[in-house]
């Protein structure tokens, strides 16, 4: 179904090399095969995961090769396939508009407007899975070229998700980081022993364990190794022996700091730890995989008992807030930390308490202007506070959600948690990073560990309805807008965290520089009236296109 009068070349961000951007302003504009889609990207959001692409650029596990669900002819098929070592277009906070499809296409029209779900997560690669925006390029162009074999699972589900024209293509395209805030509350945690999986139970010398209330029928495979060898239905192992990541569900038994750390890199993605101490101590911080708690699902709780089961009831069935919980968002006037901090106050329930530390006063003047309105409304305690400053939280919040990637301000958030606190590390902390955790503390004080990467479709779902709903506005979270003049500095802005809230690229504004908001409206007064509460909005977006490109 061809379209009149599309450009021969286009603007386009690529990405050629480890730390190497490069504005192309002459990148040819595809047109779509039978069973491709061409659209017109409307707006991007710039996200820290993409420093991450930059940085590793073909040693990203989301740039490396597709090995499963299609086959190699057809992927080296796709003009937009590029793995290893190839250029990519990063960007995949993405709403476009379908100008034109394939004769073989039916899972979208022309006209129509697209959010896209980024994670295809049957499309597996050796260590992820295929993504847009990495090993399939993404939104940072004018036009971008799909193809339907890979934007629709295996199952049939589109990861183009069909949105109204009545919104801003910004409120839109943010709907993906958002997804990731929520996915990061709302995930269900696995709270059994894995169905037909592995358990390792692991007794240190001296130690004894109490097995009544676990299901071990749910496991597959039942090894024990230390004081546990010889346990009737178990079979008896050497640690030497074990594969790293071959363990689903671990369980130690006693308090021996060397023996659990021998332990850790036999847990699988999605493994369960469980700890009984057996009413012994570990008398000093535990060295702890804090970084796979994000990136590999992995979950630790504990009981000062030797009963592992009395641990296993302690895990919740999700990462969300409580009611009446106190929230401490650590880093929280960055791009994520302010979305985090919004949805809290836009949608906390009854007596929970707000509060945000971040080392910039200025950015946290951005992020108070924004929020306590919100939070003022619905009758959410809220404060902010900077710790370089002299601030100090309120102490004893039960919920902590890190948004710093070291491992130093878990541990931190270990010592200041109330009892049954809930430690949420939506920060990147890398994978193979391991800190020290006094997991006495930890113990004692029945905390959890929660962690979530990127956002499935359902998440986006759910956040596109409250967007609809008029529940939730995305836009709260913008702090700067640009085109491709400025989107190279918007990334290094990102990276820096120069910038409070979200840059957004709007393709259509060319080489219009980044721009925060309060410079923009010093520079064109006629968007200022057209903010929400000082905040972006469908009307500001709308008179900031015209404006551009009118001159």
């Amino acid at each position: 179904m061809p379209t009149a009068t599309l450009p021969t070349t286009q603007q386009a961000v690529q990405l050629v090399g480890p730390d190497k951007l490069e504005l192309n302003r002459s990148k040819p504009v595809l047109r779509p095969g039978p069973t491709q889609i061409l659209g017109k990207v409307e707006c991007v959001g710039l996200c820290f995961s993409d420093m991450k692409l930059l940085h590793q650029f073909d040693q990203h596990a989301r740039k490396t090769p597709v090995k499963a669900h299609l086959a190699e002819s057809i992927l080296t098929s796709i003009p937009s396939y590029v793995p290893d070592g190839q250029p990519t277009v990063p960007g995949h906070e993405v709403v476009i508009r379908v100008v034109e499809v394939g004769a073989q296409v039916t899972s979208v029209k022309p006209g129509g407007r697209y959010l896209v779900q980024a994670d295809w997560r049957d499309l597996k690669t050796d260590k992820s899975n295929g993504a847009f925006g990495y090993n399939f390029e993404g939104g940072l162009q004018q036009y971008v070229l799909l193809d339907e074999r890979t934007t629709v699972a295996a199952d049939g589900t589109s990861y183009l998700i069909a949105v109204p024209d009545d919104r801003s293509a910004s409120q839109l395209a943010l709907v993906e980081p958002w997804a990731c805030v929520e996915e990061a509350f709302i995930h269900r945690e696995r709270q059994l022993l894995k169905q037909g999986g592995t358990l390792l139970l692991a007794v240190a010398p001296g130690a004894s364990v109490d097995l009544a209330g676990l299901d071990l029928k749910r496991s597959a495979k039942l090894l024990c190794l230390g004081a546990a060898c010889n346990r009737p239905g178990f079979t008896c192992v050497e640690t030497a022996a074990l594969k790293p990541g071959s363990i689903d569900d671990l369980i130690v038994v006693g308090a021996n700091a060397a023996f659990l750390e021998a332990l850790w890199p036999l847990v699988a993605t999605d493994g369960l730890v469980l700890l009984a101490q057996g009413g012994g101590t570990y008398g000093a911080p535990v060295s702890t995989p804090v970084g796979r708690v994000h990136y590999g699902n992995v979950r630790i709780v504990g009981t000062t008992s030797n009963r592992p089961a009395e641990a296993q009831a302690r895990i919740p069935a999700t990462g969300e807030v409580r009611p009446g919980d106190r929230v401490h968002v650590i880093g929280a006037a960055g791009p994520m930390g302010s979305m985090a901090v919004l949805r809290l106050v836009s949608l906390a329930a009854g007596g929970t308490a707000v509060e945000g530390s971040d080392m910039s006063d200025e950015r946290l003047a951005v992020l108070g202007g924004k929020a306590e309105p919100v939070a003022k409304r619905r009758g959410v305690s809220f404060r902010l506070f900077n710790p370089k400053a002299g601030g100090k939280p309120t102490g004893g919040s039960r919920y902590h959600m890190v948004m710093v990637p070291v491992p130093a301000v878990v541990a931190g958030a270990v010592a200041d948690s109330a009892d049954g606190g809930i430690v949420n590390i939506f920060a990147g902390i890398p994978s193979e990073v391991s800190g020290p955790i006094d997991l006495d503390a930890y113990v004692r004080k029945g905390l959890y560990f929660v962690g979530t990467s990127g956002s499935t479709m359902e998440d986006m779902q759910v956040v596109l309805g409250k967007v609809l709903a008029n529940q939730l506005d995305t836009n709260l979270s913008v702090g700067a807008v640009t085109g491709f003049g400025g989107a190279i500095e918007g990334l290094e802005a990102v990276k820096t965290g120069k910038i409070s809230g979200k840059i957004l690229v709007y393709p259509d504004l060319g080489d219009f520089p980044l721009t925060e908001l309060a410079a923009l409206v010093a520079k064109y007064p006629s968007i200022g009236p057209k903010l929400k509460d000082g905040c972006w909005s469908r009307e500001a977006e709308v008179e900031l296109l015209r404006l551009a490109t009118s001159h």
